[in-house]
């Protein structure tokens, strides 16, 4: 059997990232005829065109498409594991990473994990970004450095992940509610008028389900983006929030807290990020400061 020529792999990882040969030759610093000469050689060795006229431009084939995730992981582990080693000193680490995260996490997390960078690498710079949705486009392209989320069935199987807490729905209402006295039943509740915070305007979730196997409906009188708008609104209101308790800690400061009278199953809160970037120092050493903060808070 012959040895494949392991050098195609970087050919065909740009060429697939790129969609165009010229575009790709130059990411190589080949010429376009040497470009052109790797591309003949890919498509006699995968027995594919990977790419295909379509007008002026060209466009991947279906076979290029299911290759482009798994050949750009490939080239990524391989260029990590050919890299020196490297010593960091992150007083000298002067770079800007980008966190995509859901409402809350920032302002029960952010003061401490910038305090912390403040102190052992001053011209490190953090930008938050919000998580509008659960597409892992952002990291796979390295848009993002990091994201925080829930792994679900639907998250991208070659992200990296790493825990970092546990996470359950408490119900919020004002100071001076009439929920925040006597005893929480699920009657109570679900006769509040409630709102309902959902990404996607669905006015449906665990809880519902949760209040469905008692027999009863909560009455959803508005669906917001995220926790913050949830528990503005139920702090100058008499509506009803449900939002996760550590991930809105800081958010919910003078409103009253309470135990849902319904079980609901806890989720994990992890750390995802794109294998591009497991070996790269400065990228582990933020990952464990993450972690170490979130631990704290435990």
């Amino acid at each position: 059997m012959t040895t494949p020529d392991l050098n195609l792999l970087v050919t065909l990882d740009a060429v697939l990232a790129e969609g165009s040969v010229a575009r790709a030759a130059k990411r190589l610093n080949l010429s376009p005829s040497a470009m052109s000469r790797a591309l003949a050689r890919l498509r006699e060795t995968t027995g594919d065109p990977l790419l295909v006229r379509a007008g002026r431009g060209l466009v991947p084939t279906p076979r290029a498409i299911e290759l482009r995730e798994q050949v750009g992981q490939l080239v990524s582990e391989a260029q990590a594991v050919l890299r020196p080693a490297q010593i960091l000193d992150v007083r000298q680490l002067a770079r800007t990473f980008t966190l995509r995260t859901s409402e809350g996490f920032v302002e029960c997390f952010g003061p401490q994990l910038l305090a912390r960078i403040e102190e052992q690498a001053p011209d490190v710079r953090l930008c938050f970004l919000q998580k509008p949705d659960k597409d892992s486009k952002a990291l796979r392209e390295g848009v993002v450095d990091l994201e925080t989320g829930v792994i679900e069935p639907s998250t991208a199987p070659e992200l990296y992940g790493k825990a970092l807490f546990r996470d359950h729905y408490v119900g919020v209402v004002r100071a001076g509610h009439p929920l925040a006295r006597g005893e929480m039943t699920t009657a109570r509740y679900a006769e509040g008028r409630h709102v309902m915070v959902s990404r996607t305007g669905e006015d449906k979730g665990p809880i519902d389900d949760a209040l469905l196997a008692e027999g009863v409906e909560r009455r959803v009188v508005t669906i917001v983006g995220g926790f913050s708008m949830a528990l503005g609104l139920a702090r100058v209101s008499d509506l009803i929030a449900s939002v996760p308790e550590r991930h809105t800690e800081n958010l919910r400061q003078g409103m009253h807290s309470f135990a849902l009278p319904v079980p609901t199953d806890a989720f994990t809160v992890s750390l995802l990020w794109h294998p591009r970037f497991a070996a790269d120092p400065a990228h582990r050493w933020l990952r464990g400061l993450i972690v170490e903060v979130c631990a704290e808070r435990e």
